[in-house]
Formats: structure tokens, C-alpha cells, sequence
């Protein structure tokens, strides 16, 4: 009678029984043997199937979330430049308006022919400059609309006149400056163009 593997206790039982198991032919323990063998091959397949699906699952979310993260670096990046580019804006816009009134002073001084106002005329101008100076430093610049053609995106028409020198929506005359920061419109420029 044969015995079952698990039974024996001792290492020449085994050899006996494995030698036993050569002559026969198809023996119930070598059958057992065999499906259980099968049975843990398939198992042991589907489980590194699994594994390796689970695994290009997780790389795959890997590198869509590393994409998403430098993605989302770059935008902050550019969100930030552009913060700090026009963080300005409002003040800007704001202190515009003393760069008019000097701009006036200055034109009203030049009208004053018999008065003896050179040295208030030089200290208006060169407030001016330092004004000027100052806004540029933090990217606002004038435009110069003055005979060029007329810009909606750029220009506001106050007024037209007739003028046959000139083709028709040529800029003829300035009556507020207007003003750029960086490369967007802090202010349109006041214009007259022709017809």
C-alpha cells in the first residue's frame, strides 16, 4: 500500500516513495501532484498578470500626475510674472493724471511770454522728466499716435476734422496722451483724426 508524502516524517521515506513514484505509471499521489502544481502555475500567472496591469495602471498615473504638476508650475510661473508685470496697473493709472497737469503747467507757461517764470517752467519740466523716468522704470510708456493711422484698439477719436493733406483716420492731433505698461493699454490716447 502506498502512502501519501504528507505522511512520511522522515527524508527516506521521501526518497523511497519519489522512487516508488518513477515506476508507476499514473499513481493518484503523482496525479494530485501534478494538478496542484498546475493549479498554483495558473494562479501564480493570473497573479503576475494582475501585478503587472496594477503596475502600468500606477506608472501610467504617475506620469499624468507629474505632467499635471509641471504643468500647473509653468502656469504659476507665467501667472506670477504676470502679477508682478502689472501689479502696477492701478497706481499707474492713477498718478496719470498729475503727469496731465504737469504737462498743462508747462503749457500755460510757454503762453506766458511777458512773465518772468523761467526758473518755475525749469523746475516743472524737470519734474516731468523725473516723472517720466520713474513710470518707465516700471514699464509705462507714452504712445505716439501722432500721424499715424487711427487704432480703435489704441486711440479714442474725440473729434474729426476735415483735412485734405492727410489720408482719411490719420491721427492729426493729441489731446491726452495715452499710455502703455509692458505691452497692454493703461490708457487710449484722446485723438483727432482726419476724414
Amino acid at each position: 500500500m502506498k502512502k501519501n508524502k504528507k505522511e512520511h516524517n522522515s527524508e527516506t521515506e521521501c526518497e523511497q516513495m519519489a522512487e516508488n513514484c518513477e515506476n508507476c505509471e499514473n499513481c493518484e499521489n503523482c496525479e494530485n501532484l501534478t494538478e496542484e502544481t498546475e493549479t498554483v502555475a495558473e494562479k501564480n500567472d493570473k497573479e503576475l498578470e494582475t501585478l503587472k496591469a496594477d503596475n502600468a495602471k500606477l506608472k501610467d498615473d504617475c506620469l499624468r500626475a507629474y505632467a499635471e504638476l509641471e504643468n500647473t508650475k509653468k502656469r504659476c510661473a507665467a501667472e506670477t510674472e504676470k502679477i508682478s508685470k502689472y501689479a502696477v496697473s492701478s497706481f499707474a493709472k492713477e498718478i496719470l493724471s498729475v503727469a496731465d497737469n504737469l504737462h498743462r503747467a508747462l503749457a500755460a507757461a510757454e503762453e506766458l511770454d511777458g512773465c518772468d517764470c523761467q526758473q518755475l517752467k525749469k523746475g516743472v519740466e524737470l519734474t516731468e522728466s523725473e516723472l517720466s523716468k520713474v513710470l518707465a522704470k516700471f514699464g509705462v510708456s507714452k504712445m505716439e499716435p501722432m500721424g499715424k493711422v487711427f487704432d480703435p484698439a489704441f486711440h479714442q477719436v474725440v473729434q474729426e476734422v476735415e483735412d485734405k493733406s492727410k489720408p482719411a483716420g490719420t491721427v492729426v492731433a493729441e489731446l491726452q496722451t495715452g499710455y502703455m505698461i509692458n505691452d497692454r493699454i493703461l490708457r487710449e490716447a484722446m485723438v483727432v483724426v482726419s476724414r
